[in-house]
């Protein structure tokens, strides 16, 4: 077997909730407030969308409005539900996410770290240093380091060991999907790969959308199921595997060993795309960093300005105590 060669999870399509345009002759991500599930070929005007997309999308319910409007029988509703179960019983072999810095002319990963430590490729081979997240790293908020994650999911029982990989580098969709997967795991009694359960997308709006929806990716039970209907179906699948030979453990362990395997769980390619999803390119990275440094100033600035107005309004109460009329 070759070395230094991430063994990862076979992927036969992706799920993405955005898309790459170009704008002004530059090629920017765009999100959406839908799934779109594509293979892996990516052809001049986008990636080539998967049959499950369609089967799925069909499967959706359509919006009464959208109803009116149309009356063809294929029409579709938007995909923000998809049924999937997970590979590994291991919440971490199923969600891998670190942060992650690329270098953007190659798309090679350049440091990837977990909060406490990092390995960086530097001119004399990797090194070992602290990892203070993208906030606290000098280098990680000059060069655009982010959070990275990476969901495995199976779809459909076509192929069990193939999967569909969701990439994201939202705070929202990382946080989120890690506690649901450690629930489940503990709910289930270490038994995740064979929970019947849905990706679902959600949106909010927060001070730093400006009030706009943000969507992120959630995991849950099947729209029609409940939580205690699941685990059964979860245990009765996992008594049925193991009548037929299937150990979840020891597939669980050959993955810990093959993501071990490599320095850098993505490759250059994988790399490549992930920069072309994710990541403006340097002149919109250098505007975003100008705004991200603005967004960090305004909490300063709002306390020197409260601390002003306090103090010119302390200063005629203590007039009034002073010098005020006397009995």
């Amino acid at each position: 077997m070759l070395k230094g060669l991430a063994l990862t999870p076979p992927i036969i399509g992706r799920i993405a909730i955005g898309k790459v345009v170009v704008k002004d002759g530059k090629r920017l991500p765009e999100k959406d407030d839908e799934f779109t599930i594509t293979t892996q070929v990516q052809l001049r005007d986008g990636w080539m969308l998967h049959p499950f997309d369609e089967i799925l999308r069909k499967a959706q319910p359509i919006p009464a409005k959208d109803k009116d409007q149309t009356k063809e029988s294929t029409a579709k509703g938007k995909l923000r539900a998809i049924p999937v179960r997970l590979l590994f019983n291991d919440p971490d072999l199923n969600l891998r996410a670190d942060y992650t810095l690329f270098d953007r002319g190659t798309g090679r990963p350049l440091c990837v770290g977990n909060g406490e430590t990092c390995k960086r490729l530097t001119a004399t081979g990797f090194q070992t240093l602290p990892c203070p997240t993208p906030d606290g790293c000098e280098l990680g908020f000059k060069a655009g380091c982010k959070p990275y994650g990476r969901l495995n999911v199976r779809i459909g029982d076509e192929d069990e060991l193939g999967s569909f990989i969701f990439r994201t580098t939202g705070y929202n969709s990382i946080r989120t999907l890690s506690a649901r997967l450690r629930y489940f795991q503990a709910l289930s009694g270490d038994a995740l790969a064979t929970l019947p359960l849905a990706l679902r997308l959600r949106g909010k709006s927060t001070t730093q959308s400006y009030r706009a929806p943000i969507y992120y990716v959630d995991l849950t039970v099947r729209s029609g199921s409940t939580l205690a209907k699941t685990l059964e179906q979860a245990r009765r699948e996992t008594q049925l595997r193991a009548e037929n030979g299937f150990d979840q453990g020891a597939l669980d362990a050959a993955a810990r060993d093959g993501f071990a395997a490599g320095a850098f769980g993505e490759s250059a390619e994988e790399g490549a795309a992930v920069v072309d999803e994710f990541y403006p390119d340097e002149n919109d990275m250098t505007a975003l960093q100008r705004n991200k440094g603005r967004t960090r100033s305004k909490p300063l600035a709002l306390v020197a300005k409260l601390e002003k107005l306090i103090a010119q309004t302390a200063t005629p109460t203590r007039q009034v105590t002073e010098h005020g009329p006397r009995g």
